[in-house]
């Protein structure tokens, strides 16, 4: 059972910078294809990005594209999500999610992640834009 665990929130000016962490402790993600996810005020949950277990696909929604940059370090079994130009709007409880895609599903990770389920989510963290 994976054991998600994100960290690098935090509360940040609007134009500022975050890089969010995801790990699980103990076991090895890059086995794993991984979705960040956020839940804003007034929302309902929504995929930010998502990168193959291998990290040459990537997707992102419309609204994070030339901002956001997912990456992963995988001797670091480790993922990151780099956001620049932070706005308002990007304030939300933010979560990793993690599961093995059959290879016929990896190209669903382009262009924005969507209609995929992932298995095994963390508790998140918050991530505060405001001047």
């Amino acid at each position: 059972q994976l054991n998600i665990v994100e960290s690098g929130g935090g509360l940040v000016q609007p134009g500022g910078s975050l890089r969010l962490s995801c790990s699980s402790p103990g076991f090895d993600l890059d086995y794993y294809d991984i979705g960040w996810y956020r839940r804003t005020p007034g929302k309902e949950r929504e995929v930010v990005s998502c990168i193959s277990r291998s990290g040459d696909i990537t997707g992102y929604v419309d609204s994070v594209k030339g901002r956001f940059t997912i990456s992963r370090d995988n001797a670091k079994m480790t993922v990151f999500l780099q956001m620049n130009s932070l706005k308002p709007e990007d304030s939300g409880v933010y979560y990793c999610a993690a599961d093995r895609l059959p290879d016929y599903r990896l190209g669903a990770l382009q262009p924005n992640c969507a209609d995929i389920d992932f298995d095994y989510w963390g508790q998140g963290t918050q991530v505060t834009v405001s001047s």
